[in-house]
């Protein structure tokens, strides 16, 4: 299995960047990286205010998948997700929800152990997800802050462990990088932090030819999920809405006012981010709809 350690890192993704390992399609590598803030706030008596915010959010790659083009998808399965045992947390002002009310930058720094983050004397449970995976986008480069629709800092808790993701191709080789893993995270990741933590991915690369794609996508074993970023939460889930219903469509012929009332009934509208400078929804649907149509909705 190809190793690539977190010496590597880019800060935004970008077609113009050279690769720092090419592998064939259907390769599986295992990611080595570091938290959001490239491990710079280790001890809660670290002055956040003198670490280098220019190196925020940082993924390890690119990686070059031999036979991507633009207009494919990049297949990535997580096959196994681990991460460090100790994260950190930070809030402050202008950031995230609650930043028009803070004065000060905090940190926190949050011990795992036996399975937990240790919040204080409360047991967080654990849901180890990565939050900046994606590919490189088709214009100019796009900071790994930003979501959109080569992926990003998409930061949905279901970038987890057993997790496919589907990336349209805007550049040859795809040009694949991934990095900000959390330790726990809710859904809106409110603060601006979940648990931050460094951590090491396993994933495989495949290609897949002929599927149209213009937003990222994701299945588990329970369900096919539609990802969508844009400026505002409503457009993000206007956005995941309609490609998921006009996916149905076009896979099973039914009519939109059908595919429309069977979303309404079954379909989850959810939040990924709302703190980003793209905000990002996704449309959830259960797996057990695909047998029900006859179809793979991926």
């Amino acid at each position: 299995m190809e190793l690539l350690s977190n010496e590597s890192v880019i800060y935004d993704f970008n077609k113009n960047h050279q690769p720092v390992k090419v592998v064939p399609a259907g390769a599986t590598i295992e990611i080595v990286t570091y938290d959001c803030f490239e491990n710079q706030l280790q001890s809660e008596d670290t002055k956040i205010d003198g670490i280098d915010w220019n190196r925020v959010n940082p993924a390890t790659g690119p990686i070059y998948v031999k036979d991507a083009l633009p207009g494919d998808v990049l297949k990535v399965t997580i096959e196994k997700l681990e991460i460090g045992d100790q994260g950190v947390m930070v809030v402050g002002p202008d950031l995230g929800v609650m930043g028009h009310r803070l004065k000060e930058m905090e940190l926190k720094i949050i011990p795992i152990k036996d399975g937990k983050a240790l919040f204080n004397d409360i047991e967080i449970p654990l849901n180890p997800m990565i939050g900046v995976i994606g590919v490189a986008p088709e214009g100019e480069g796009i900071s790994c802050g930003t979501p959109g629709p080569h992926g990003g800092n998409m930061d949905n808790k279901m970038i987890t462990e057993g997790a496919t993701l589907y990336f349209p191709v805007f550049a040859e080789g795809a040009l694949f990088a991934l990095g900000d893993f959390h330790a726990a995270m809710g859904d809106g990741e409110v603060s601006v932090s979940g648990i931050e933590v460094p951590g090491r991915a396993t994933v495989k690369l495949e290609v897949i030819k002929g599927e149209p794609m213009s937003q990222p996508m994701l299945e588990n074993d329970g369900v096919v999920t539609q990802i969508a970023s844009a400026k505002t939460l409503d457009e993000a889930v206007q956005l995941a809405t309609e490609l998921m219903i006009d996916r149905i469509c076009e896979r099973t012929g039914m009519p939109i006012g059908e595919v429309t009332m069977l979303m309404s009934a079954i379909g989850q509208v959810e939040v990924c981010q709302v703190v980003d400078p793209l905000m990002t929804a996704r449309f959830v649907v259960p797996k057990w709809l695909e047998e029900k149509l006859g179809v793979r909705l991926i």
